[in-house]
């Protein structure tokens, strides 16, 4: 048999950049300042600058940033957030530990993202805010979403864990919205070495008020603690191999493409298969290559069979968890998320994968 090929590769990025990841790491370790301080304040400056916005505040996870933000927002008991079901399960686990209510709808059948044509329908005199996805790295249709929003006066916060790079209309995801939460988790296009994650926005207030929630609710100093908060800061060894990794970032992306491109022109035409596809206007950062297949667990299982590791995302919509059972989602709400749990198959995909391995992981593709 070939070489197995995984999902993702970090030992591969990781050689590329092992010496300034290891000069960063030393230099954090010198400083002995593990929690904050300049190293936290330099990877917030200037991921809100590669992103567009005015503020960034860094965070322990991306679970952490969307339940900050929506606390930071005053979201909590009695309210409803609109997101989507085609998505990890934090998404709408932000929402209930908020204390307030997901209400799901349905989404595009060929980006996998929020079908703006649905919202209306999904509003009620208790909704807050509504909470689009950038699922597999590509950009929710965010013009529509902005406008009815503003119609309603509802606020947008952008799902951007999938998304760092990808551009809406020329702008980045992480300044499409009121605000915007990413998660660093290592497999992202922009990986911690752990867990770590982020807020950006163009409100400083808002911002501010997520950093505070992020420290324990700590006021002007140390014990001074005005709000009922939580311990969620970055640390500063995450921010030091985020910093050299955000001087990486698009090359990387465009590396990216190249194997997407590689992987669409093998593919195309080849029957029993959709390939993913990108919206007028939206590049996406491609954070997966997700094809829909008839018969994918077939594909899978013959592809695993040739050691080619594969995932779904996602093998359930979260409307039919059963932590979401608070939402009353029930099957058949959403025919277009609940037909994708059974037909998305992800390949693999990193900026490191050789082009002559994807050429033979399309060509299994084809025989199955």
């Amino acid at each position: 048999m070939a070489d197995a090929v995984p999902m993702v590769d970090l030992a591969a990025q990781h050689a590329r950049v092992r010496g300034e990841i290891e000069a960063a790491l030393a230099r954090v370790v010198e400083t002995t300042r593990f929690i904050g301080g300049e190293e936290c304040a330099a990877f917030e400056a200037e991921f809100a600058a590669y992103c567009g916005v005015g503020h960034a505040c860094g965070v322990a996870n991306g679970t952490d940033a969307l339940t900050l933000a929506l606390r930071a927002w005053g979201v909590g008991p009695g309210d409803e957030v609109v997101t989507v079901a085609n998505t990890f399960i934090a998404t709408g686990e932000a929402i209930l530990l908020c204390g307030a209510r997901p209400v799901f709808v349905d989404v595009d059948p060929d980006t996998f993202t929020m079908d703006p044509a649905r919202l209306e329908k999904a509003f009620s005199p208790r909704t807050r805010v509504i909470l689009p996805v950038h699922v597999y790295g590509h950009p929710a249709d965010m013009g529509p979403i902005m406008e009815v929003a503003a119609r309603r006066g509802l606020r947008v916060l952008e799902d951007a864990a999938q998304a760092h790079g990808a551009l809406h209309l020329g702008r980045r995801a992480g300044a499409l919205g009121h605000a915007a939460t990413f998660s660093f988790y290592p497999s992202k296009n922009l990986g911690a070495y752990g867990d770590a994650g982020m807020v950006t926005s163009d409100d400083a207030a808002f911002v501010a008020c997520v950093r505070r929630l992020a420290n324990h609710g700590a006021g002007a100093h140390r014990y001074d603690n005005v709000v009922a908060g939580t311990n969620s800061r970055l640390d500063a060894l995450q921010a030091a191999v985020l910093r050299v990794k955000l001087r990486h970032l698009d090359a990387w992306n465009a590396e990216r493409r190249l194997r997407v491109e590689a992987y669409t022109r093998a593919l195309e035409g080849t029957g029993g298969i959709l390939l993913p596809r990108e919206r007028a206007g939206a590049r996406s950062a491609w954070h997966l290559y997700t094809l829909r297949a008839r018969g994918r667990d077939r594909l899978q299982a013959r592809l695993d069979a040739k050691g080619i590791a594969t995932a779904v995302h996602y093998p359930r919509p979260i409307h039919l968890q059963p932590a979401m059972a608070a939402a009353g989602g029930r099957p058949g709400d959403l025919p277009v998320s609940e037909r994708l749990s059974d037909e998305v198959l992800a390949l693999p995909l990193y900026p490191e994968l050789p082009l002559e391995t994807v050429e033979r992981i399309a060509d299994e593709v084809r025989r199955a």
